[in-house]
C-alpha cells in the first residue's frame, strides 16, 4: 500500500518533470548531494512534531536501531554537522518514507520523491530566503500548473502572537500544529481543538483567532508593526522587521503578485525558527467565485537555525533556509492532464530505426547500426532476420521514432543509405 510502479510513460513524464526542477536548481548555483536511505533512529526522533509517529522504524540490525529517512532536511543537517560544513548551496532529489495512511488519489504515499534546495551559511538577512521563494515561483510558472499562491509567515511572529495572547511557552509547538490545520478546517474546529485537546483557555484561543485569520502584504506588515501588543514583543518585532525586508526583495524580483503574508501558516515541523512558506495551487471552481479555492500544497519550506547544532557534538549552529518541491502532487496533476489531452508521450529517445526492404540483409543492418551507436546516435532495429518494411515503418510510428535509415540491395550497390522522414514520408539518399 502507498507505493507504485511506474510504467515507461509515467517514468518519462517524471523524468521531464524532474529535469525542469533540476535545471532551475542548477540555474541558482546548487550542487547535488546524496545521503543513505537509512539513518540512525535517534537522529530522526523528535524532529518532526506530530509526524514523528509516521517514521518507519526498522528492527535492530547489527547493533543499530535504524529508520528510513522521513525527509531530506534532517539528513542534510546531519551531513553538515558530521563533515563540519558551514557553507553550501545544495539540492537533493531522492525517495523518502512515511508510515502514513496512503491516499493515492490525493498524491499521499508511503514512498515518494522529494526535491529539496537549501542554502546553508551565515548571510545577511532575507537574501537567501527571498531566493528560495523566487525558485518556487520559477518552477511553478515553468511547469504551467495554473494559478498559484505562495503563503509566507515567520515562526517568530507566530510565537509572538501566542505570547501576547497568553499561551504558555511550553504550549507554543502544539498550538502551532493546531493553527497549521486552518487550511483544512474552519476556525471553529481549530478553536475547539485548541481549547478541548491542547488545553488553551477560550480567551487565549479567541485572541489568537483575531491574528491568525489575517493575510495581506506590506500594508499588513506595517499595520502589525504598529500593533500595540505585538510591537512590544521582541520576537514578533524581529520577525515583522525581517518580513518587511523580505517583501522589499520580493518586490525587486517582481513576484509579490503571487505572495501572501498569511498569519495562519504554521507548517507543523519542530525545526523551523524563522521564515516559513508554502505554495498552493488555486482552482477557480466557477466564474462567480471571488476567492479562488486551494487544491493543495505543492511546495513548502522555511528557515531552520538550530537543526545542524542538534547533530554537532559542540552544538555549533549553521543557519539554513530551504524549499521542498512537492513533486508527487505535481506529478499527479500532470499525469491527469496528459490522460485528458490524449497526447501520446514518447518513452524512448531513439533518433533513427535501421530498416531493410528485402530479405537476407541482417548483416547490413547490424553493420550500419553498430556504426551509428559508435557515433553516439540513438538507434534501434527490429530483432527479426527478415522483417517486412511496412512493419518496420509502423514500429517507428507507434514509438515516435522520427527517421528510418533504409539499406536495400540498390543502396548497398551504390554505397548510400536512404533516409526517410517517417512523418512526411520524404526520402533522401546519402
Amino acid at each position: 500500500q502507498g507505493t507504485r510502479d511506474h510504467p515507461p510513460a509515467q517514468a518519462a513524464l517524471r523524468d521531464r518533470l524532474l529535469s525542469a526542477v533540476v535545471s532551475c536548481f542548477k540555474r541558482h548555483g546548487a550542487a547535488a548531494i546524496d545521503t543513505p536511505v537509512l539513518e540512525l533512529r535517534e537522529m530522526l526522533i523528535g524532529k518532526y512534531g506530530e509526524g514523528t509517529k509516521l517514521i518507519y522504524e526498522l528492527k535492530d540490525q547489527g547493533g543499530e536501531l535504524l529508520a528510513l529517512r522521513y525527509d531530506l532536511t534532517v539528513p542534510f543537517a546531519r551531513y553538515l554537522a558530521m563533515n563540519k560544513i558551514t557553507n553550501i548551496k545544495r539540492y537533493h532529489i531522492a525517495k523518502v518514507y512515511r508510515r502514513d495512511n496512503p491516499a493515492m488519489t490525493r498524491g499521499r504515499y508511503r514512498e515518494f520523491y522529494q526535491c529539496d534546495f537549501d542554502i546553508a551559511g551565515q548571510f545577511d538577512p532575507m537574501i537567501p530566503d527571498a531566493e528560495c521563494l523566487k525558485i518556487v515561483h520559477e518552477i511553478l510558472s515553468d511547469l504551467q500548473l495554473g494559478d498559484f499562491l505562495i503563503k509566507v509567515n515567520d515562526r517568530r511572529i507566530l510565537n509572538g502572537v501566542f505570547a501576547v495572547c497568553g499561551v504558555p511557552e511550553s504550549k507554543f509547538i502544539t498550538a502551532c500544529s493546531t493553527v497549521d490545520k486552518l487550511d483544512k478546517m474552519p476556525w471553529e474546529e481549530v478553536r475547539s481543538e485548541m481549547v478541548g485537546e491542547k488545553g488553551l483557555s477560550p480567551e487565549a484561543a479567541d485572541r489568537i483567532g483575531e491574528y491568525v485569520q489575517l493575510h495581506g502584504g506590506l500594508d499588513l506588515i506595517e499595520r502589525l508593526l504598529q500593533d500595540p501588543k505585538l510591537s512590544q514583543n521582541k520576537l514578533a518585532k524581529e520577525g515583522l522587521g525581517d518580513m518587511k525586508l523580505l517583501f522589499e526583495y520580493l518586490t525587486l524580483f517582481g513576484i509579490t503578485g503571487k505572495i501572501s503574508f498569511d498569519l495562519s501558516l504554521a507548517r507543523g515541523l519542530d525545526y523551523y525558527t524563522g521564515v516559513i512558506f508554502e505554495a498552493v495551487l488555486l482552482q477557480q471552481e466557477n466564474e462567480h467565485v471571488e476567492e479562488p479555492v486551494s487544491v493543495g500544497s505543492v511546495a513548502g519550506g522555511g528557515r531552520y537555525g538550530g537543526l545542524v547544532g542538534m547533530f554537532d557534538p559542540k552544538g555549533r549552529k549553521v543557519p539554513c533556509v530551504g524549499v521542498s518541491i512537492g513533486i508527487e502532487r505535481i506529478f499527479s496533476i500532470l499525469e491527469r492532464r496528459l490522460e485528458a489531452s490524449g497526447e501520446k508521450l514518447r518513452t524512448t529517445e531513439t533518433q533513427v530505426l535501421v530498416a531493410t526492404p528485402q530479405k537476407h540483409l541482417l548483416a547490413a543492418r547490424l553493420k550500419l547500426i553498430s556504426e551509428l551507436w559508435d557515433a553516439g546516435i540513438k538507434a534501434e532495429m527490429l530483432y527479426r532476420k527478415d522483417p517486412k518494411l511496412l512493419k518496420q515503418l509502423q514500429y517507428c510510428e507507434n514509438t515516435g521514432i522520427p527517421l528510418a535509415a533504409i539499406v536495400g540491395e540498390q543502396e548497398l550497390a551504390d554505397g548510400v543509405v536512404k533516409l526517410r522522414d517517417v512523418a512526411t514520408r520524404e526520402e533522401v539518399r546519402m
